[in-house]
């Protein structure tokens, strides 16, 4: 078939029977040998997507989520953040896999299909880094949570522990015959064996008097003691696993339980990756899916603990009133675009493992959907827990609710300490927030390692297990200083700058480059050629006008909203700021960077060098031979002419060009395609460098 007679068909909408034909004839990916012989591919259909889903279920729908939609209006606050969904976290998702699998690269290599905006994806990779380095303390820190759980009694539970000081308060509801009174002679009468205390007149608390507290302070001779109340599980986590130093100033020694657990997760991290999707593609059937168990047994206790309805009513009731703020879209449109996994490189690069023919857009739409409806999920089972703790101490649910590492560390084991066979459940909550953490810790390292190797194949393919496990001892290295003693302040740091800003950059500049400078419409046509039809028109206009104006509007509310880095109400110096500030622009720099460095290499005049960067590369295009064949049957005559210079695999004849209406002039003798003006385009000079080729013939 001709190149004209093969896109006038494509152009056709084809008939049930073809699609038929077209689906039976689609690989089946188990059981058949790797499309793409370079990098390989997936071993199933199932290994891309779980991959997907577990990378972007991640911690931030167990932390994050559930306290940003009570923040902002509970219920009320789900009708922004799925106008968002649809408007951003969709459309970038579908992007992000769509280029990726045309061209089966990872995030530098992609930019094939503009040269001059590379630097997006080495930012890409270096976002990726940074948070690969701090995201695994996380996971150190869930394994000893794990490890501490097979106990009979939780360490957390309770406040007779060598790193329990005077102020450890374990609250239990007052005595229903209980009255307000003054004692004022020595507090010993006041307790009873297992060291129980009543609060009275005498002493005070910063909460209600009509709680029963277990101290720690010789009451022997007190008499109006003031006590300052921390939890049992607030002091296992400030005092024992991070024993806490004073600030970022003084670091401390390293906290070697930690660092025993830190290497073990680096070994775990390892073992999964050492042989890249092929290894990753088998575990994510494990770690995807437990998560899922997990949540439904831990709503189905969750439900049926007193308050358990408090909880979820405090999560779910719409507070309508706050849709009219523009802080609570400002935060529903960040929320979306950082918990749909755009923009960090891992969507391009597991698909770039994609068959050629992959329904790429079925994915595009169900995992962004799956990850949303799995943060909502979430949301019930955390206020459902929520709900019951707050009746347990006696205080309002937004007392309790909290976000980032104090939800997962300190009020939920808090709670898990207080239900029946406390170590059953402890165990099943830290496995999930480690199968949840090492899921997205994959899909991170991944896109790190990927983006070497395909930029230094010759030197790293071969020798890419040797790579993966020095790239994990490097991270291991950098990592041992946030297990230190002061290392949560450093790891606070590297979370609020490394990636605030830069995702934002990057996602804008991939619309932007992908629907003005190589052309919605050309890209569109690219999708047609992998699933055999064009995706709906809203994505069209998604990427040309909605979705770059929605990350607009997030940058500038998140620029305007933002504050400076603190922890708990610890407040930052100012050498400590401008490091952060630094470690956001690292990132970013790389754009322009690598611009004026393609630039500067290239040859011409300036106008002309940025002509051609921004256009394809000429080995741009699909890796797969046969879908190559089409691909460039698909271009235009002219630039078919240009690229069959550097891809003689590809049969263009001059018959073929004629048929399609190029008739070959005879040049003059002294015509040459170097006597051209550098100004003309290059597939005027590639019909000239034809016909040269033709009278020579």
């Amino acid at each position: 078939m001709s190149s004209s007679s093969w896109w006038a068909a494509s152009k056709e909408k084809p008939s049930m029977g073809d699609k038929i034909k077209r689906k039976l004839s689609l690989p089946k990916m188990v059981g058949l040998e790797d499309e793409n012989k370079v990098r390989g591919n997936w071993s199933g259909r199932l290994d891309f997507f779980l991959s997907c889903i577990g990378y972007a279920v991640g911690l931030g729908n167990i932390w994050r989520f559930p306290y940003i939609c009570y923040r902002n209006g509970g219920g009320a606050f789900l009708i922004p953040y799925c106008i968002f969904l649809l408007l951003c976290g969709m459309p970038l998702v579908f992007l992000e896999i769509a280029y990726g699998q045309f061209c089966s690269q990872s995030p530098t290599g992609v930019w094939k299909l503009s040269p001059m905006f590379k630097g997006i994806g080495w930012g890409m990779v270096i976002v990726s880094g940074i948070v690969c380095i701090y995201y695994n303390i996380i996971i150190t820190w869930t394994l000893y949570y794990l490890l501490m759980s097979f106990q009979a009694v939780l360490p957390w539970s309770h406040c007779n522990n060598d790193w329990n000081d005077e102020n450890c308060a374990l609250w239990h509801k007052r005595s229903p015959n209980a009255t307000n009174h003054t004692h004022q002679g020595p507090l010993d009468p006041l307790l009873d064996g297992a060291g129980v205390v009543r609060l009275m007149g005498n002493l005070t608390a910063n909460s209600s008097a009509s709680y029963w507290m277990h101290y720690g302070v010789d009451g022997t001779n007190s008499t109006n003691v003031t006590i300052q109340r921390e939890s049992p599980s607030e002091q296992y986590w400030q005092n024992h696993v991070l024993e806490l130093s004073e600030g970022i100033e003084n670091i401390g020694p390293i906290r070697w339980q930690l660092l025993l657990c830190l290497i073990f997760a680096w070994v775990m991290i390892f073992l999964c990756l050492c042989k890249g999707v092929k290894s990753s593609g088998k575990v994510v059937y494990v770690t995807a899916t437990f998560p899922y168990l997990v949540l439904i047994i831990l709503l189905v206790r969750g439900v049926t603990l007193p308050g358990s309805m408090e909880g979820i009513k405090y999560y779910l009731i719409p507070k309508w009133e706050k849709l009219l703020s523009f802080k609570v879209w400002a935060e529903a449109a960040g929320q979306i675009f950082y918990s749909v996994g755009a923009a960090w490189g891992a969507m391009i690069t597991f698909a770039s493992y994609n068959r050629f023919q992959n329904n790429c857009l079925r994915d595009a739409i169900i995992v962004p959907l799956l990850n949303e409806g799995t943060s909502i999920f979430a949301g019930f089972v955390i206020f459902s827990i929520i709900g019951f703790m707050a009746q347990e101490t006696g205080r309002t649910v937004d007392a309790v609710i909290t976000q980032g590492p104090g939800l997962a560390f300190v009020v939920y084991p808090g709670a898990l300490a207080k239900l029946p066979i406390s170590p059953m459940w402890a165990v099943l909550f830290f496995l999930m927030l480690l199968t949840v953490g090492v899921d997205s810790q994959f899909g991170m390292f991944e896109t790190m390692t990927s983006a070497f190797v395909d930029e230094y194949p010759h030197f790293l393919r071969k020798r890419k297990t040797l790579f993966i496990a020095a790239t994990c001892f490097v991270q291991f290295l950098l990592g041992i200083v946030i297990v230190t003693k002061g290392g949560i302040y450093i790891l606070q740091i590297m979370d609020w700058y490394s990636s605030t800003y830069s995702l934002m950059v990057f996602s804008f500049m991939e619309c932007i480059v992908v629907a003005y400078v190589y052309g919605v419409d050309r890209f569109y046509e690219d999708i047609e050629l992998m699933i055999g039809r064009k995706p709906p028109i809203l994505y069209k206009y998604s990427w040309l006008f909605v979705t770059p104006a929605v990350i607009l509007f997030i940058f500038v509310a998140t620029f305007f909203q933002h504050e400076s880095v603190t922890y708990g109400d610890y407040h930052y110096p100012a050498w400590a700021i401008v490091l952060g500030w630094l470690l956001a622009l690292c990132s970013i720099l790389p754009i322009p960077g690598i611009m004026i460095l393609k630039i500067v290499r290239e040859k011409g005049p300036i106008l002309q060098r940025i002509k051609k960067l921004c256009r394809p590369a000429v080995d741009w295009g699909p890796v797969p031979t046969k879908f190559r064949e089409q691909y460039y049957e698909s271009l235009s005559p002219a630039r078919r002419q240009w690229l069959r210079e550097f891809h003689p695999e590809m049969k263009f004849t001059v018959n073929q060009l004629e048929d399609e209406g190029i008739m070959m002039k005879p040049l003059k003798p002294n015509d040459s395609l170097h006597d051209k003006p550098a100004s003309v385009p290059h597939e005027e000079k590639a019909l000239i460098q034809g016909q040269q080729e033709c009278n020579n013939v």
